[in-house]
């Protein structure tokens, strides 16, 4: 079963009587990239919060975030610089009047960096900490939910595509035997073509074995072969635990090399278009499986 690279989950605690809420977002990155915005309090234990996300979550572009609910909700937490605030409230003010401006200058003064900073106090109880490990974990297991859905989706996405190739290969073999045809004929309009001198000098037997073995570099047997096992293989990595999606990169880049090579040896109209729809569904599953996990 895949999972997406792409996921959400989000959990709430109370510590101290505060509600502080836990948001996990993450993108698609080939290594784990860990970006954090905590609350004052939770500041200390950033490297064991990390420790946790880089176990559980394996790979991707993480966003945590724990904050508080509100911007109130860590005020109680934090001392106000009076002096300070009376010099903005002051200045504020004044500017108001002389400009005739009506506004809430306190409100816009508590919002001034400086004016309010953490209270040294307060200090992560032992329990407090596990409460946070539990939310955190929570969060985990929504946001690992949300990667299972989001991963079935890319799933039934790849079943869909790859069959869709299957089909267009079966509809290149009714055209293999037309297309060798086409190509003898032609061989040997050309050579009706040369001087009848030419022609008596011509060795048959050589010319019927230069002729096999031109068409025998022109046979897709192989490619065929080599891109049902391809595809084979991809269905069967699906199946698999998680982070499979570095393989499955790789299973891709295999089968577009097979696609390539019957492109260049199709020598037929027909075909050269068949191979095109492939390449164009190739280039689809390519982009999505950068969000595999």
């Amino acid at each position: 079963m895949l999972l997406s690279m792409t996921g959400y989950g989000k959990a709430e605690c109370l510590i101290q009587n505060k509600k502080y809420i836990v948001e996990l977002r993450s993108l698609n990155s080939k290594q784990m990239d860990i970006s954090m915005r905590l609350a004052s309090l939770f500041r200390e234990k950033e490297l064991d919060l990390r420790t946790i996300l880089t176990q559980q979550l394996e790979r991707g572009k993480i966003d945590c975030a724990i904050l508080p609910d509100n911007n109130t909700a860590e005020s109680a937490t934090a001392y106000i610089n009076t002096q300070l605030l009376d010099m903005y409230v002051k200045q504020l003010q004044d500017y108001a009047n002389q400009n005739n401006l009506t506004t809430d200058v306190l409100a816009i003064a508590m919002r001034i960096p400086d004016v309010t900073k953490p209270n040294e106090n307060s200090q992560l109880s032992d329990e407090d900490w596990e409460i946070l490990k539990s939310t955190v974990m929570q969060a985990i297991e929504q946001f690992n939910s949300f990667r299972r859905q989001e991963g079935n989706a890319l799933q039934n996405m790849f079943t869909e595509k790859l069959n869709a190739i299957l089909a267009l290969l079966s509809q290149v073999e009714p055209l293999e035997k037309e297309r060798i045809q086409k190509i003898r004929t032609r061989l040997e309009d050309n050579l009706r073509q040369l001087s009848e001198e030419t022609q008596q000098a011509t060795d048959r037997n050589r010319l019927e074995q230069e002729m096999i073995y031109y068409l025998e570099k022109l046979d897709i047997t192989e490619e065929k072969v080599r891109l049902k096992n391809h595809i084979r293989y991809f269905f069967e990595t699906m199946q698999e635990e998680t982070g499979v999606g570095k393989k499955l990169g790789f299973v891709a880049q295999e089968m577009g090399r097979e696609i390539n090579t019957l492109g260049s040896k199709s020598n037929h109209s027909e075909m050269q278009i068949i191979v095109v729809k492939m390449k164009d569904i190739l280039e689809q599953i390519k982009e999505q499986v950068l969000n595999v996990l």
